[in-house]
């Protein structure tokens, strides 16, 4: 039988809270409305984001990473207070990694519908309470349009690169096709033009197990002291048995049963435990809110919506691109990153980034992003100095540089 954790579970969500710790976060305030792409508007919103290194005095390093479907913007440093977890990408973002801190100015902002300190369903409304329910309909448009009045306001009016993976690629390429001129390079990692249908019927599963939990109150449910946390906890079950690939879950799990327990007395396969831990883990630090919203914007994620299709809208995107696929994702498919290497003008070959990992393996495999960062990113040359004197007799040496991937 499943063992009760001795973690108390949060009251009603895992959002961060106004009074809790701000950690490194930073505030984007937008006071006048935002018009959504479905209808309506936003009367006002903010947005959660963290900076590392500074801003040159000609405003050309600037770097934007988004994040993923439960991510944040705490895309580096250690957990600690305000930060349930430490950063996401953390060996791609400091001193000389590959976004390199001494060079460029990186930003990365916690999505609008997040639940991290940006406006979703657990931020107050107009009424004063969370916005619950009545939350609005995002796309990834409206989220790329509240990103922008970022970017204004850091005096960023163009990024060097914008990256991201998953839901985080879809902004990127949202970002590159919307704004080419503000988009110099593009680095998209197993992510998609348009969600596919099985993507949806995914995503659709996992809201429908937080719809059907009696807690969640059609979405109001923040201010009861008890959340959906049953629901959230199955859609990340299932969400995460397609993060990772069957081959991987064999291996490290097979049959095997958890510790003393006996599958067929009630108890548990090690792999079911697994997805007990992670399904946890995302309750303390997530809104259930925040997940449905997000899911629903991913699901109505399609680059060609009125731009005469995938192939004319992927034609805008002006930035030097990379496009990498996770050779394993079976949520993301290397077909999908293909199409999208094919439609945008001076794209290379899909880059395959090599893991056991699956769709997951974007965020594991930092080694191999870093790779791609360096090669939209190069380093600069090193200054040149003066030959040091040799006999003549002797032959000229060869160096040669290997740059660490």
């Amino acid at each position: 039988m499943t063992t009760p954790s001795p973690v108390p579970l949060p009251p009603a969500s895992g959002a961060w809270r106004e009074g809790d710790p701000p950690g490194r976060r930073r505030w984007h305030v937008r006071e006048r409305p935002l018009a959504l792409e479905a209808g309506g508007e936003l009367p006002g919103l903010r947005l959660a984001f963290e900076t590392w290194g500074r801003l040159a005095p000609d405003r050309r390093n600037a770097v934007l990473v988004l994040h993923a479907l439960t991510g944040d913007s705490h895309a580096a440093g250690p957990a600690g207070p305000g930060h349930p977890t430490a950063g996401w990408w953390d060996a791609l973002i400091g001193p000389g990694r590959a976004l390199d801190t001494d060079r460029f100015f990186v930003v990365a902002p916690n999505v609008l519908g997040g639940c991290q300190g940006s406006t979703g369903p657990s931020s107050a409304g107009p009424s004063g309470r969370p916005w619950g329910g009545d939350f609005p309909f995002l796309t990834q448009r409206d989220q790329v349009a509240a990103e922008v009045g970022l970017a204004d306001v850091l005096g960023v009016e163009r990024w060097a690169l914008v990256l991201g993976g998953s839901m985080g690629g879809m902004r990127a390429l949202e970002w590159a096709v919307s704004h080419p001129e503000r988009t110099d390079a593009l680095l998209l990692i197993a992510t998609t033009a348009t969600a596919s249908a099985e993507q949806i019927a995914w995503a659709g599963v996992q809201t429908h197990a937080i719809r059907s939990d009696p807690a969640w109150r059609d979405g109001h449910y923040h201010h009861t002291g008890t959340g959906p946390d049953a629901g959230l906890g199955q859609a990340r079950r299932i969400a995460h048995v397609t993060y990772r690939s069957e081959p991987e879950l064999q291996s490290r799990f097979g049959r095997a049963p958890q510790g003393a327990e006996d599958p067929w007395d009630g108890g548990r396969y090690q792999v079911e435990s697994y997805l007990d831990h992670h399904a946890a883990k995302l309750v303390r630090r997530f809104d259930a809110g925040s997940y449905v919203v997000l899911s629903e914007a991913m699901n109505s994620h399609d680059v060609g919506r009125g731009r005469g299709g995938v192939h004319a809208a992927l034609r805008r995107v002006r930035a030097r691109t990379l496009v990498a696929a996770v050779d394993s994702d079976r949520l993301y498919p290397p077909s999908q990153q293909a199409e999208l290497a094919a439609g945008i003008t001076g794209a290379d070959a899909p880059r395959v980034i090599e893991s056991p990992y699956g769709h997951d393996g974007f965020l594991i495999e930092t080694e191999q992003v870093a790779g791609l960062v360096r090669e939209l990113l190069p380093a600069p040359p090193r200054p040149s100095e003066p030959p040091l004197p040799r006999p003549s007799a002797r032959p000229t040496p060869s160096f040669l540089s290997q740059e660490h991937a």
